[in-house]
């Protein structure tokens, strides 16, 4: 939940360095408090297999930009409203198969060394093979007290830390570690199933602020913008990327239409004869592509002095 938070603070390729220096600090403080509660079976399957992804993951941060990463991420945790909707979760242990908890170290590894956190991504994991709620707790620090470790001297080794970095990953682990003490006297008057349902709506909430922090994020970096306009018969959405225009149309009476600015020389040379004939004293001229269901037009907007002075639709002309 820290990513799209820190996302406001921090350049993107140093948010996990902040986030495993507080996490690394918070799961000492919980592998101690919760140490007879570990589940040794998996953590023996899973840390080995995580290792080697991490530094995979953290060498890939130099090149990959982890905003995409983040998108899909956030789509997977807002995934789980479906779950949360539920009025009861009907739980059903998963087989504990060695190849399984493999598979999920591994790809905790990659991603833990590519975002920094994630936690919330692999709570389902831990949720579906039954453990309890200081199983899972305790469990998860055994499995990302190493994990982070690698991950921090990773980091200094690439380059990524800075001061600022380490001294909002201390703030971190200083909230991590009030975060524990204050553990220890809720969770014993929490119930499994709200736990649970908890864990659900923190991975939805999370989820929802990473789809916004990173949908905006890139729109920026793309000069981007999305509008939402009425019109007369309906609803009007407008997207502008980089140097192209699209627009989705909802009309009453005729559906949805999907709308694409394209240049007039684009068209064929009917087409742009056609455009040119009906310019008359307008000094600029904008063709959008039309696209509807089973039809296909386009519309030409005819601007004078930047107002709007007339517009036309037209067919495809061979």
């Amino acid at each position: 939940m820290l990513i799209p938070v820190l996302g406001r603070i921090l350049p993107v390729s140093q948010i996990p360095a902040a986030i495993s220096i507080g996490t690394f600090v918070s799961s000492i403080s919980r592998t101690i408090l919760f140490f007879n509660k570990i589940r040794w079976d998996i953590v023996t399957w899973f840390v080995p297999a995580a290792l080697p992804a991490v530094w995979l993951g953290a060498y890939l941060l130099k090149f990959v930009n982890p905003i995409y990463l983040e998108i899909a991420m956030g789509l997977f945790l807002t995934s789980n409203l479906f779950v949360l909707l539920k009025k009861k979760e009907k739980i059903q242990p998963t087989e504990k198969s060695g190849i399984k908890l493999i598979t999920v170290g591994f790809l905790a590894g990659f991603l833990s060394g590519l975002t920094g956190a994630v936690g919330l991504i692999f709570n389902k994991f831990y949720l579906q093979y039954g453990l309890t709620k200081e199983e899972i707790i305790a469990t998860r620090a055994a499995n990302e007290l190493l994990l982070h470790l690698v991950k921090i001297i990773l980091y200094y080794l690439f380059g990524l830390l800075s001061l600022k970095v380490l001294a909002i990953g201390f703030t971190v682990a200083f909230s991590a570690l009030l975060s524990t003490w204050t553990m220890k006297w809720i969770l014993p008057k929490l119930s499994e199933l709200l736990f649970r349902k908890i864990g659900y709506a923190a991975m939805v909430f999370s989820g929802v602020l990473m789809l916004s922090q990173s949908g905006t994020k890139i729109l920026t970096d793309n000069k981007g913008t999305l509008s939402f306009h009425p019109i007369a018969e309906g609803l009007e959405t407008k997207l502008q990327w980089q140097q192209s225009n699209f627009s989705l149309e909802f009309e009453y009476d005729e559906g949805f239409e999907f709308e694409q600015t394209v240049p007039i020389n684009e068209l064929t040379a009917s087409e742009q004869h056609f455009v040119y004939s009906q310019q008359e004293s307008s000094d600029n001229i904008v063709v959008e592509k039309v696209y509807g269901f089973g039809k296909q037009s386009y519309e030409a907007y005819y601007f004078k002095n930047r107002k709007l002075d007339h517009k036309i639709d037209f067919n495809p002309i061979e």
